[in-house]
């Protein structure tokens, strides 16, 4: 097991494809709410998903419980797509599995239920030889990455460098609230600003919290999105950390956290993007790339959920979600017709995968996976 990835397009060779094993139900408190602020309250009517962390409302942690069928059926598609993925003739890793019932986990002044490793891009960051933990924004997945350190132990005893960056204390005060009370700044409104934050004897005032969801890798270069002084804190440290090793480029508010259902890179000066305004938004030396955009998500291609019973917890663009396997083959949700026809309009070989409830788990194929081993050497892309 040799760690090596600078990229996401060049010939992949090794995966870890995460595990929806025990999947029972979301926790629903102020970090929770925070991180999936827009799709909360932008896609659906408020009225839907009352806020929690509000004073007189209720309790201030509550876990919302996923139907049993929803969950083996995200089960079968996790397991296909691994299953794909080794088909294709790349080393497919796992994480350990959530045990069931599993005993929930308590910080400083907080309790949560914990999740698999499902969406194992999110909380860690590979950066050729090394790999880095990054600061989780959700308390119920401040310890997801150890359902990873059987793996992640065994790329370091082949020479790997393993690194956690600090971890926040996550109290209500260590969030910025700043993106989330902006209505400016949504996909779609009005929202409803958390507006109650609880003092705890253990504040630090804001800390960094930053996703790996949050940054594009292109060889040398990082594009990294920054909607608030969380993630502004997270980059300070990585500027720090890397030095002159990488060049990092930040965008301001192309999302509210993660950037990979709005931009991806498909092989070197071709961008997979939500629109074409997305340009507007990168680093200029990107804005002359080919931006592939294809048309506006089916409403017709995602399954009918109870507005009362069932979180959504994603955009509909989040098909965009999609795991190149070389610079020439993608994996797709097979329901995606249209990202499918767009893509192979533009050459590209299409291995379509089924992918159901995409929009109740917070993840596509490129979230599912953390690619551990590709062929490509830290080019400079941007030259």
């Amino acid at each position: 097991m040799q760690l090596h990835s600078h990229d996401d397009f060049t010939p992949l060779r090794e995966v870890i494809v995460g595990s929806a094993a025990n999947y029972l139900g979301h926790d629903r408190d102020l970090s929770f709410e925070l991180f999936h602020h827009e799709n909360l309250t932008g896609f659906r009517s408020d009225w839907a998903y009352p806020r929690l962390a509000k004073a007189g409302t209720g309790p201030r942690r509550e876990n919302w419980a996923i139907k049993q069928r929803y969950a083996e059926e995200l089960h079968e598609d996790v397991e296909n797509l691994a299953a794909t993925l080794t088909g294709l003739g790349i080393t497919v890793h796992r994480p350990l599995p959530l045990p069931p019932n599993a005993t929930a986990i308590a910080g400083l002044g907080w309790e949560a239920a914990p999740t698999p490793a499902l969406n194992v891009r999110d909380n860690t960051l590979i950066l050729g030889g090394e790999i880095i933990e990054t600061p989780p924004a959700i308390r119920s997945r401040y310890l997801e990455t150890q359902l990873l350190h059987h793996l992640f132990q065994a790329y370091a005893d082949n020479g790997a460098q393993w690194t956690v960056m600090p971890r926040p204390t996550l109290t209500d005060m260590s969030f910025d609230l700043s993106y989330a009370r902006d209505a400016t700044t949504t996909l779609g409104g009005p929202t409803e600003a958390i507006v109650d934050p609880q003092p705890s004897p253990y504040d630090v005032g804001y800390e960094m919290m930053l996703d790996g969801a949050q940054v594009l890798r292109l060889g040398r270069d990082l594009v990294i999105n920054v909607a608030q002084n969380n993630h502004a804190r997270g980059v300070a440290w990585l500027e720090r950390h890397l030095a002159d090793r990488y060049r990092i480029h930040t965008v301001h508010r192309m999302a509210d956290n993660h950037i990979d259902s709005m931009v991806l890179a498909l092989r070197p000066g071709v961008l997979l993007a939500r629109h074409d305004s997305i340009r507007d938004l990168m680093p200029e030396p990107l804005r002359s790339w080919r931006y592939i955009v294809p048309p506006e998500p089916d409403p017709g291609a995602f399954p009918v959920y109870d507005d009362y019973e069932d979180l959504v917890l994603t955009s509909p663009y989040i098909d965009l979600n999609v795991l190149s396997v070389d610079e020439n083959t993608v994996l797709v949700n097979e329901e995606c017709i249209g990202l499918i026809k767009t893509l192979e309009a533009e050459h590209f070989t299409v291995v379509p995968v089924r992918h159901r409830h995409r929009r109740l788990f917070g993840g596509g194929f490129h979230c599912f996976t953390l690619d551990t081993r590709r062929d490509g050497a830290c080019e400079d892309y941007l030259l």
